[in-house]
């Protein structure tokens, strides 16, 4: 390997020389062999001894196609291509020194090859010059070697200055082809910079709009609660001052029917009071400096499940929790990724149908910060779908059932906080996502 990096258009170009490469052998073996039927028209006598050297012409031809194939003829491909190009010259030229020098028809063909060069492949300028020399320098060796020699001079120099006209008119159309493919390249090569850079702003533009519709709802959540909070929080003080009344009354202690009727309503009102004290928490958040508090962990962990009891009724939940959760974040927006994370569980411990199902939740503290890790015994994530599953826009639900953005909305959230949410799984077993939060200092 040379230590001068390969520009990416000559990479593409030595791609474009062996394809051209390969289909002009291809056409050079075709009308090399075709022109049988010229020598059999215009020199009879000789159509035997013509016709072996356009075998010998095409077979080498197609040993060179054969190479083209090879990582050596595809290193080579440019001496390879001037020489496929050059036997048929030299061919012509035996055939001009053997019939009729200086006067032979023969050096059209000489003519064609130079035009049908310049034009069609991708050869470069200086070899489009070397190549109209070394056709001119086969006709003059040609005429020469020819029993007359140059004793024709006047048809001689005509048919040198024709091939040298012929010469640079072919290496201007090399020079030409030569700048519009370097153009066609550096359009292409832009345009596909262009392209990536689209992507990348396609799957940003995805993730804000994954952030926004989840600040959306969080915002619908804000003003949903903070109208709770003033419609609902009195009536349920007044009614647990009511049951606390009447837990207090005579009657109650001899009636324990009553009694345990009116603990139950207790403890309904006082579920109440927790979900609205919960959901208080999305109507009261603040941008800034405010979004980065310390709180606890526990404490939003325990939110996270009473707003989402009912999606998890029937499901075993563990906890191991250090003494001390204290972390320093956005709790509403913890709160909203724990939500989600509890929802997939959810779907999940479902889907698998198991006879006890469980959500275990295990956290300590590493390097300054508290790791959080969320397991369930659910249906697990299939391989294929194991490195997508925090891609925005993707979800294994069914059609309208979810846009795929709540795990890539968390990721984004969790990064935000410099930490990294990821996700381990065995299919048909459990899945576990994994999360850490800085610790607030002493």
């Amino acid at each position: 390997m040379t230590s001068r990096s390969v520009s990416p258009y000559h990479t593409e170009l030595t791609n474009f020389r062996v394809t051209y490469s390969k289909a002009g052998c291809l056409t050079s073996i075709a009308l090399v062999l075709g022109g049988a039927g010229l020598d059999y028209t215009i020199y009879p006598a000789w159509i035997g001894v013509f016709f072996l050297y356009r075998s010998v012409v095409s077979i080498l031809t197609l040993v060179i196609f054969a190479a083209l194939f090879t990582s050596t003829g595809r290193k080579y491909v440019r001496p390879l291509t001037m020489l496929w190009l050059a036997l048929p010259q030299l061919m012509i030229g035996v055939m001009i020194a053997q019939t009729e020098g200086a006067d032979s028809i023969y050096f059209v063909g000489l003519n064609l090859a130079l035009y049908a060069v310049g034009i069609i492949l991708p050869i470069s300028f200086f070899e489009g010059v070397g190549f109209g020399l070394l056709t001119v320098v086969i006709y003059l060796v040609a005429t020469w070697w020819h029993p007359d020699g140059f004793r024709d001079v006047r048809a001689v120099a005509g048919h040198s200055l024709f091939l040298l006209f012929s010469a640079v008119a072919s290496a201007v159309c090399t020079w030409f082809n030569e700048r519009a493919r370097l153009r066609l390249f550096s359009l292409q090569h832009e345009v596909g910079e262009k392209n990536s850079a689209l992507k990348k702003v396609n799957r940003a533009l995805a993730e804000v709009k994954g952030q926004l519709i989840q600040r959306e709802k969080m915002a619908a959540l804000g003003t949903l609660s903070a109208g709770l909070l003033h419609e609902v929080n009195n009536p349920v003080n007044y009614s647990l001052m009511a049951i606390n009344m009447a837990l207090m009354d005579p009657a109650a202690g001899q009636s324990a029917d009553l009694k345990e009727s009116l603990t139950d309503a207790r403890e309904g009102m006082q579920r109440i009071q927790s979900i609205v004290s919960d959901l208080k928490t999305f109507a009261y958040q603040k941008p800034g400096v405010d979004s980065q508090r310390v709180f606890l962990l526990e404490k939003a962990i325990q939110s996270a499940l009473r707003l989402t009891s009912f999606e998890l009724k029937g499901v075993k939940i563990e906890l191991a929790l250090p003494q001390d959760t204290h972390v320093l974040g956005d709790e509403p927006a913890i709160i909203g990724v724990l939500i989600n994370l509890l929802s997939n569980a959810a779907q999940a411990l479902a889907t698998a149908g198991r006879e006890q199902p469980t959500i275990a939740f295990r956290a300590g503290h590493h390097d300054g910060r508290i790791c959080l890790r969320v397991r369930d015994n659910g249906s697990g994530i299939a391989p294929e779908n194991i490195g997508r599953v925090l891609e925005p826009f993707f979800t294994t639900r069914d059609v309208g059932a979810g846009l795929g953005l709540g795990l890539s909305v968390s990721y984004g959230i969790i990064l935000r906080h410099g930490g990294l949410l990821s996700v381990t799984s065995e299919f048909g077993a459990w899945t576990e996502f994994s999360f850490d939060l800085a610790v607030p200092p002493a």
